[in-house]
């Protein structure tokens, strides 16, 4: 039993996903050096605590993460670089051993996941439903992990405002109508909807004229599909992630079945209730797919884009481009990650040793790694990333790309194992096509290479760039927390096109949704448009119409669907709390000065060291706190790969030992951290333009 709750200090957790339950349970790891007395924390969430909304276990049992089981963890390891103490505990793959094995006790009703975990490998792609049972799990584990004097109430409702007294205590009003009080208040939501922009505003507008469909961003598990009939012409814009599941839910999860004939190749049996679905992007191609090879060669090591040279960068004394200062270096440290890996896990496939390629690679400079492609350099194409300015080094730069290109064209004798970004990222730049025919062709050919490079262990060089990208954006993700940055690289580069390549290139969908594609396209369910898709509502034609810059087609339909998760901005969100946040003042937006104008990253801004929201006053007096997608706090998921140093667990822990830290502060009259400013002088009495 915890003391009566007036001498018991209080702490209120809104929202209830793996975030929020993460830093509960490092409240629990800290509790015995930090806690001070009895303590009450409120979890808010009208989604089951744990899974919170988008890991709910309601929907579709064909959605999967994108992480394969032995990759997927919520528990600190011996990597992790923390304060309080590590708590090793089981990966999603051990867990379901451990039920397997009957040592962890989970009750499930459903035969379809008992069956899912009786075959659950390390390398399997789980469901989201397995997911959420493992967090609900961990959840459970967490509470029974708290001290006699941490008492959890959950609060299965929204808060809709929050309040500050005079004295400092937080109101939090439900739609329930109740009202909590609470000490301090962490703000741990994760990603929400958003208000319609211009542009959604209009093609909804356009589709209630016409009797047509319009489906803005969303998560594909919380659209309502239902418009999307069979037979219905649709027009899916965008390629990644949240496309590839609305293809499977307007697929097999309309009753059609994959086989493999007796070649093995995989074929689509339509149900007949399916769509007819033509899908574009700018690229063209899905993300690319998760690996599943190993690793065989020499175990990887960062050489340019280091600790090292990360602090090198630090203590320049200047503001940091990314563009400039680090993305020459990462580019370089993909390209060395995965030669690497070629040459001294396959010498067979090459025409050299490694120390002799490595000599060579070692003397050019990093820029030549950005721009170097199989047909020379291309600084001027258009990319899905950034290109360094060369200034008087453009000679210099230019022959060392032209030599890469050389060196490896020598030494790498299958093109298919030649490796240059441009290519990588744009691999139909540039391609004109004469009919609908020779897109599809191009299409399926692009997703053959990425299914043989991701998932043969004789092309286990991609697990090198893998992991020099995983690496350097964990790097990254302590760099950009901690040094100063000019104003174009943060709105441009850190919260603009490096987020969506690193996706691109390393988080993509599991490698048999992209077979499952070949086969929907051979069955002439799925179209394939192409690269440079362009999309107008026609008043003419009354629909849809949609082109790809690289063949002379046009496609109408009378759905459109905008597949990709709505960005992340805290003055668009559709969540009135966030925005009711910025509307008081107690929380403040991210903004850029660009000299012209203020511009917003849409996030909110809070102190790195603490998650202490900035708010208008400038100070450290606040009692509200935020993590998440929506601050500017590096964001690289909720949970994480076993033995990384996960960035996320270090930023659960630091936070659950300020809010510890502060609340015994409170009971010894509200010591509070040195007052600092937020804002910067030149943001002050100015607005974000737009």
């Amino acid at each position: 039993m915890t003391a009566p709750e007036e001498q018991a200090r209080s702490l209120a957790i809104i929202g209830g996903g793996p975030r929020a339950v993460g830093v509960l349970e490092r409240l629990a790891a800290n509790a015995p050096e930090l806690g001070a007395g009895p303590l009450v924390v409120h979890v808010v969430d009208p989604f089951p605590i744990g899974p919170g909304r988008i890991w709910r276990y309601e929907q579709s049992p064909l959605l999967k993460l994108n992480s394969r089981a032995a990759d997927v963890t919520m528990f600190t390891d011996a990597s992790s670089t923390i304060e309080g103490p590590v708590r090793p505990g089981p990966s999603l793959i051990e867990w379901a051993e451990a039920v397997r094995a009957g040592e962890v006790v989970l009750d499930v009703g459903d035969p379809a996941v008992r069956c899912e975990i009786e075959g659950l490998r390390a390398e399997s792609f789980p469901t989201r439903r397995l997911q959420c049972l493992y967090l609900r799990w961990f959840y459970r584990e967490v509470v029974a992990a708290l001290g006699p004097d941490v008492e959890i109430r959950e609060h299965r409702a929204r808060a809709t405002e929050v309040l500050g007294c005079a004295e400092g205590a937080q109101v939090i009003v439900l739609d329930s109508g109740d009202r909590l009080t609470a000490d301090l208040v962490l703000f741990a939501l994760g990603r929400s909807g958003a208000l319609p922009t211009e542009e959604q505003a209009c093609l909804a507008a356009f589709a209630a004229r016409h009797s047509l469909d319009y489906l803005p961003p969303s998560s594909t598990a919380d659209a309502d599909l239902s418009a999307l009939t069979a037979g219905r012409d649709v027009i899916v814009r965008g390629f990644g992630l949240v496309a590839v599941d609305l293809v499977v839910l307007l697929t097999e999860g309309r009753g059609g079945r994959f086989t493999r004939d007796r070649a093995g190749v995989l074929r689509y049996l339509p149900s007949g209730r399916e769509p007819r679905i033509t899908i574009g992007s700018r690229r063209g191609v899905p993300h690319h797919s998760k690996i599943t090879s190993t690793l065989q060669g020499e175990a990887p090591e960062l050489r340019w884009f280091t600790a090292a040279a990360a602090e090198e960068l630090r203590s320049r004394g200047r503001a940091l481009d990314f563009t400039e200062d680090v993305w020459p270096l990462i580019a370089k440290e993909l390209l060395w990650g995965y030669y690497r890996e070629l040459f001294t896990g396959h010498p067979e496939r090459v025409g050299v040793g490694w120390s002799q390629f490595a000599a060579v690679f070692s003397r050019l400079d990093p820029r030549a790694a950005v721009l170097a492609g199989a047909e020379g350099p291309r600084p001027d194409a258009a990319q899905g990333y950034a290109v360094p300015a060369l200034g008087p080094d453009a000679a210099r730069v230019l022959a060392d790309a032209r030599a890469l290109a050389a060196l490896v064209a020598d030494t790498v004798p299958d093109e298919i194992d030649r490796l240059f970004l441009p290519d990588l990222d744009r691999p139909l730049a540039g391609a004109r096509f004469a009919d609908a025919g020779a897109v599809q062709d191009a299409v399926r050919a692009c997703i053959r290479d990425d299914l043989a490079l991701r998932t043969r262990q004789a092309h286990s060089a991609t697990v090198g760039l893998f992991l020099a990208v995983l690496r350097s954006h964990v790097l990254l993700a302590d760099l950009a927390a901690s040094a100063e940055w000019t104003p174009r690289s943060r709105i441009e580069d850190l919260h603009g096109w490096w987020r969506g390549w690193f996706s691109f290139l390393a988080s993509g969908p599991p490698a048999h949704r992209l077979d499952e594609l070949l086969a929907l396209s051979a069955a002439g369910v799925v179209d394939f448009l192409g690269p440079g898709i362009r999309v107008v509502a026609s008043e003419e034609e009354g629909r849809f119409v949609a082109s790809s810059s690289a063949a002379d087609r046009v496609v109408a339909a009378d759905a459109l669907v905008d597949a990709r998760l709505p960005e992340v901005g805290v003055a668009t969100s559709d969540d009135p709390l966030l925005r009711a946040l910025i509307a008081s003042g107690e929380a403040v937006e991210d903004v850029v000065d660009r000299g012209e104008a203020l511009v917003s990253t849409g996030r909110l801004r809070v102190h790195q060291d603490d998650a202490l929201l900035c708010s208008i006053r400038g100070d450290r007096t606040g009692r509200r706190y935020a993590i998440g997608p929506y601050t500017d706090a590096p964001f690289v998921g909720a949970f994480a790969r076993p033995q990384t140093n996960a960035v996320s667990f270090r930023e659960h822990d630091r936070v659950a030992r300020a809010l510890l830290r502060r609340l015994r502060g409170l009971g010894h009259g509200d010591l509070q951290p040195g007052a600092t400013s937020c804002r910067s002088p030149a943001a002050r009495g100015r607005r974000p333009a737009g």
